[in-house]
């Protein structure tokens, strides 16, 4: 009865009371709010008769735009007698729940993936990898898994290997020197002989991964394989992200569309004169962990049996190890070789031979040796440009006066080797528009005489 005859007394009592310390509990200045104060106030702020029968529901109009000026660690902070806020912490705490943007949220800016999965195919390296790159700064976890597919091995239907031993015996080399790599940044390598779309389905699904990146390849078989990737994880509602990474011109770089690609490297040569040259990703010195969740193994990488080939085919007569048997797969190997080329153009850039090139390219030893690198992604064409611009700096003065139709009379190495690097380009771009295309009806692809002089 004494509190409710508190409740009505007139202010000038009030005040006289409060004077008095006659009141154990302090009164809540008047607030202009939308809610009950007997809802969004503790306990301990009101008698206890004015909180016995809370609201079920709570209407706020203007939620949303209050929410934005409170921080987390504000909304779960212990409540205070006296404070600005129309709304209390505890209520924030009991009835309203905040939800931070979590990194499996893909709507938010700052949002991170859960876990991806990086699909290595030909681009077995580290260095200048935009797809591992891109996984690693755009996910909390990073799972690279490497596919033998058996669709490559076997016989062909003219009785060949698809993939001969000594292509076999470098691959193996070149995803264990991968898998190390790997594993010095802290991370590892899933290897699996399996079809593609069945292995990562399966890998996808154990870890939980939100998306599948994977650079794109240009030969029909490998589009295909995309195609089919792109449908398995489209049901299960993952994103496959692709990227560009096997030539010295990016494809988006391009001047025209690669359906109007010139059917020759003459025109494609004049298209891309004095196109730019993307600059090289630099190599992560530490990745993400691996996906927790899954407890997924490494495993074995393959030997020669496990893929269906003789390992005695790899030796030469009289039980020899054959001459191109000798070339070790792998990135280290690949940047090693590179700057060795790269010091040999630089101290002799011309002793007289075609197109300038030193003598340890021609002859015997003919060409740069590093195209079986190339080949697998173990070293990228921009990289290998990248360091003979670095290395050999005192050639770039020559080559630059000789594209922009300069009175040298002598070429360099450089210079020859944007002649290899353009026409291994012009086959990769010609090679991915014909896989691409809906239609058969375009002209074959030809080389002009005299392209590469």
């Amino acid at each position: 009865m004494d509190s409710k005859t508190n409740n009505i007394e007139t202010p000038e009592e009030s005040k006289q009371e409060q004077t008095q310390n006659q009141n154990p509990l302090p009164l809540v200045p008047a607030a202009s709010i939308s809610l009950s104060l007997s809802t969004l106030l503790p306990s301990h702020f009101l008698p206890p008769k004015q909180i016995t029968n809370p609201p079920n529901k709570i209407k706020i109009p203007s939620q949303i735009s209050s929410l934005s000026q409170f921080s987390l660690s504000s909304s779960l902070s212990p409540a205070k007698a006296f404070f600005k806020s129309s709304i209390s912490a505890n209520p924030l705490q009991n009835t309203l729940t905040l939800n931070p943007l979590r990194p499996s949220n893909p709507s938010g800016a700052a949002a991170l993936r859960r876990a991806a999965v990086v699909w290595f195919r030909n681009d077995l390296r580290i260095h200048d990898n935009e797809c591992l790159t891109a996984a690693n700064n755009e996910s909390i976890s990073v799972l690279p898994v490497y596919c033998f597919d058996p669709r490559d091995y076997g016989k062909s239907s003219s009785g060949f290997d698809k993939t001969g031993p000594y292509r076999a015996t470098f691959l193996i080399e070149s995803v264990s020197d991968l898998r190390k790599n790997l594993q010095a940044r802290g991370s590892d390598l899933v290897v699996r002989i399996g079809r593609p779309e069945s292995v990562l389905l399966e890998v996808v699904k154990a870890v939980g991964a939100d998306a599948v990146y994977m650079h794109r390849e240009v030969s029909h078989d490998e589009v295909k394989a995309e195609e089919k990737i792109e449908e398995v994880m489209k049901d299960e509602g993952v994103e496959v992200k692709s990227f560009w990474g096997s030539t010295l011109y990016h494809l988006e770089d391009l001047p025209f569309q690669l359906e109007e690609m010139p059917t020759n490297y003459g025109g494609f040569k004049e298209r891309v004169k004095g196109l730019d040259v993307r600059k090289t990703i630099e190599p992560l010195d530490r990745m993400k962990g691996l996906p927790k969740r899954g407890d997924v193994e490494p495993g074995e990488i393959p030997s020669l049996v496990d893929l269906g080939l003789n390992p005695n085919a790899a030796m030469g007569q009289n039980g020899k190890t054959a001459a191109n048997a000798s070339l070790v797969g792998g990135e280290t190997e690949a940047l090693q070789r590179l700057r060795n080329f790269a010091v040999e153009c630089k101290a002799k850039p011309n002793n007289g031979f075609k197109n300038g090139a030193n003598d340890s390219i021609y002859g015997a030893n003919f060409s740069c040796k590093i195209s079986p690198w190339l080949a697998m992604g173990c070293l990228s064409p921009r990289s290998m440009f990248d360091e003979l611009k670095k290395s050999a700096s005192s050639l770039i003065s020559a080559a630059t006066n000789k594209k922009n139709g300069g009175s040298g009379t002598s070429d360099t190495g450089l210079n020859w080797l944007m002649y290899e690097l353009l026409w291994r380009d012009f086959f990769r771009f010609i090679t991915r528009k014909y896989s691409t295309a809906k239609q058969q009806s375009y002209a074959p692809a030809t080389a002009c005489t005299g392209a590469a002089a």
